[in-house]
């Protein structure tokens, strides 16, 4: 079976080109054809002796997602289907922001096919789960992010990769459950010899699972932790985010802890406000009470309608009087803007959904660029 370049470090495209017959400087050249250049055909790589890119070639593959399909909203948000090599698919979303005459985009990726946390009000855990995602798959979806800006004709600083300027992993998936391929493709994309993405500028979103909160702490790591808390009422988390039951607020308080206290960071808190469920006087005090202590921002986030569930996204009145009660309490709060909210592109939307056509299915084989 043929390696898989992508998701591969520096060292490891060193050590595969040394056992190859090759000099070690050989592997970064490759390293940064694959993460700074974005080229993919080993034909382009016209640095690297033919014969090492015959013996590479016959030992190794670069494959990534297939994009079957995109839709854009009308603010911009552009969600794209990829196709993977076994027939699944997963879903990412890239967010354009305008500030001060520059144009940036936020790339919103998954990390693993569907999610097996089950929260009722997400289509993508509504939609049950599959399996994890792959090194080369999490790192591909940033690859392709990069490679549409760079072929983009929108803006007039077209061929620049900087644009991406921010990455989520708040995509299809509880990145912590796929801790190792997710960590590997965080200290890729920092790496400044390749993609160079600022670890600050990269976020990672659990629902609330413990050990991965713990072992992130540890990571020597400044990116950002976002928690899909969504209620800080036991009772009610249990329902709405079934790994409550699992880890109890109580467990995930000390999780929180440990972790600002060992990297010094701020935890952001993303609560969907769903009518009737979570946005009493008796749920915000609670709320208060848990991100208080712990100095947490708190995003809020109106719920986005999904199909066939019954919750109800809130009044504005309703949400404005959320905030103002946080405010008032010195807790730290933003509303979230929707983003790509009519293409089912928003928070809490992503389902992978695949089209279908007359007499066949569309699936995805996943390209295998080379090999």
């Amino acid at each position: 079976m043929k390696k898989e370049l992508i998701g591969m470090t520096k060292t490891d495209l060193e050590s595969m080109v040394i056992s190859l017959g090759g000099e070690a400087f050989r592997g970064r050249q490759l390293y940064r054809w694959l993460y700074k250049n974005l080229v993919f055909e080993f034909e382009n790589m016209t640095d690297l002796p033919r014969d090492l890119r015959d013996r590479v070639k016959q030992v190794a593959s670069i494959t990534l997602p297939v994009v079957e399909r995109e839709r854009i909203s009308r603010d911009g948000t552009v969600k794209v289907l990829l196709g993977l090599q076994d027939g699944q698919h997963v879903e990412m979303v890239m967010i354009p922001q305008t500030r001060a005459g520059r144009h940036r985009y936020t790339l919103c990726i998954s990390s693993q096919v569907g999610c097996p946390i089950g929260c009722p009000f997400c289509a993508t855990g509504r939609s049950g789960f599959v399996r994890n995602l792959a090194v080369n798959e999490i790192t591909g979806q940033v690859l392709l992010g990069l490679l549409r800006l760079r072929n983009s004709n929108t803006f007039e600083t077209q061929g620049s990769a900087t644009r991406l300027t921010n990455v989520v992993f708040m995509g299809m998936g509880e990145p912590f459950l796929n801790y190792s391929a997710v960590m590997k493709c965080i200290r890729l994309m920092n790496d400044s010899d390749g993609l160079n993405i600022g670890q600050r500028h990269i976020t990672v979103s659990t629902a609330g699972e413990v050990r991965g909160i713990r072992r992130l702490a540890q990571e020597g790591l400044q990116v950002t932790l976002a928690v899909s808390l969504h209620s800080a009422r036991d009772e009610v988390r249990d329902w709405l985010v079934p790994l409550n039951r699992k880890y109890p607020l109580s467990e995930l308080e000390e999780a929180l802890r440990f972790y600002c206290g060992v990297t010094k960071r701020r935890v952001t808190l993303e609560y969907v406000l769903l009518e009737g469920v979570n946005t009493s006087r008796q749920d915000v005090a609670s709320l208060i009470d848990f991100a208080r202590p712990l100095l947490c921002n708190v995003n809020l986030i109106p719920y986005n309608q999904i199909e066939k569930a019954e919750f109800r996204r809130p009044s504005p009145s309703t949400v404005l009087r959320f905030q103002q009660w946080l405010k008032e309490a010195g807790v730290n709060s933003v509303v979230r803007e929707e983003r790509g909210g009519d293409i089912e592109g928003a928070c809490g939307q992503l389902r992978a959904r695949v089209c279908f056509k007359p007499g066949r299915r569309i699936i995805g084989k996943g390209r295998k660029i080379n090999g």
